[in-house]
């Protein structure tokens, strides 16, 4: 009788379909326990730590379910392979964190840098989001807008805003509506390009931001991140969001550091 369990609970073992974005065979594997360990290594050996809420966490806490239900033993392993890269990108260290030669995750490293208090970055003029988005406007606005465009449009308006979910009449909604149009098969002229949304910032997107703030080396950070995920060529867009807001960041992170280094403070 202890064997008659639900069938409608845990019939199948969790696969890499379930959480990652991901194609071809590695879509129907089971995270196995010792394919998670793999990753966990890795990322120690290559990153310093495992990263909080990333791809072996997020590995390892699925593995842990599959063992828990009984649907994988401790020490199986599908042998997929875990691989970390790393590139530079605008000066910051990235890593691409690899399962069977499909991306699962990608990381920037914060630099590490002296801060100041935020209303002394903001005495000395720093450069907000919105200004930042307004700068991408100008200088890849003829660009039609993807899908790393609108995830790092909403990464920006996020880390303004200190929200994650889509809000109707955002910058991010009218973002995610131009990529999913410009998906479709149109000539260039009747794509949606990045200064047709952005260009209420010049309305206001410092107006049109719900709320708007100094760009720190942690929205940048954010902002990059968002952009090379979902970006097949793991590199930014010349002058467009990600560079503009790490451009933003590096000039506030000038600043500031002019600030902690003044002997009269």
């Amino acid at each position: 009788m202890s064997q008659e369990q639900p069938t409608h609970q845990h019939q199948e073992p969790i696969k890499y379909r379930d959480i990652f974005n991901v194609t071809g065979g590695l879509t129907a594997k089971p995270i196995a326990p010792q394919d998670a360990a793999a990753a966990r290594a890795a990322e120690t050996r290559v990153m310093g730590q495992v990263q909080r809420g990333g791809v072996a966490a997020v590995m390892q806490s699925a593995a842990d379910s599959n063992v828990k239900a009984g649907l994988l033993n401790p020490d199986d392993s599908r042998e997929e392979g875990v691989s970390i890269s790393e590139f530079n990108v605008d000066g910051k260290r990235v890593f691409v964190e690899t399962v069977g030669g499909q991306v699962l995750g990608q990381y920037v490293e914060p630099p590490s840098v002296k801060t100041a208090p935020p209303e002394k970055v903001l005495a000395q003029g720093a450069k907000t989001i919105g200004q930042a988005l307004e700068s991408a406007a100008c200088s890849a606005g003829d660009k039609p807008v993807d899908q790393s465009d609108a995830a790092a449009i909403q990464a920006a308006e996020g880390r303004a805003i200190s929200r994650i979910e889509t809000v109707p009449g955002t910058l991010t909604a009218a973002a995610q509506a131009a990529a999913a149009h410009n998906s479709r098969i149109l000539p260039y002229e009747q794509k949606t390009k990045l200064s047709a949304v952005l260009k209420r910032i010049w309305q206001g997107a410092t107006g049109k931001l719900l709320v708007d703030k100094p760009v720190t080396a942690e929205d940048a950070e954010a902002v990059i991140g968002a952009e090379l995920r979902n970006k097949p060529t793991m590199t930014t867009t010349p002058g467009g969001v990600a560079e503009s807001i790490a451009e933003a960041a590096r000039q506030n992170q000038s600043k500031v550091s002019s600030f902690a280094c003044n002997p009269s403070e």
